[in-house]
């Protein structure tokens, strides 16, 4: 991913600089309401939020957020990447797809390393995020990346 917030920032009503603002700030009752709604209503959310906050070591969905949209290779961090990279794309990942540029795309397009995309498609099964319905197909092609490439 070249910006793992955007996933988050993609489903809220500000503009970025005003959700990290507000998920830094030491209480934001609408935010945290807005959350709240959300979890009631989206198991998906509900699920992100629950795994998140796990990973991150997180109290607070508030909390997630914030530390989530710290993972970006944003501002030249990309371009500093030396090794060879496999960026990996599903053609209907349910958090980092859509109508506009995909974020594995962005990455795609700011590596200078030597690089490789894959794309996984629904006809394969191995459209949806992490590739599901398909570990094998994936897992089989990265093995054959790495075994190409190292």
């Amino acid at each position: 991913m070249y910006d793992a917030g955007s996933a988050v920032t993609s489903m809220l009503p500000w503009p970025r600089e005003e959700i990290v603002r507000r998920a830094r700030a030491p209480h934001d009752e609408e935010f945290d309401a807005l959350l709240a709604a959300g979890r009631r209503t989206s198991p998906t959310l509900r699920w992100a939020c629950d795994h998140g906050r796990y990973v991150l070591g997180a109290a607070t969905d508030r909390e997630f957020v914030a530390k989530y949209l710290e993972y970006t290779l944003e501002d030249g961090v990309a371009e500093k990447i030396t090794c060879p990279v496999l960026v990996c794309e599903a053609a209907d990942d349910l958090f980092f797809g859509g109508s506009r540029e995909t974020e594995p795309r962005r990455l795609y397009a700011h590596l200078a390393a030597p690089k490789t995309l894959l794309t996984f498609t629904a006809e394969e099964g191995a459209d949806a995020h992490c590739h599901v319905g398909a570990q094998r197909l994936a897992t089989g092609r990265i093995y054959d990346w790495l075994d190409r490439t190292l």
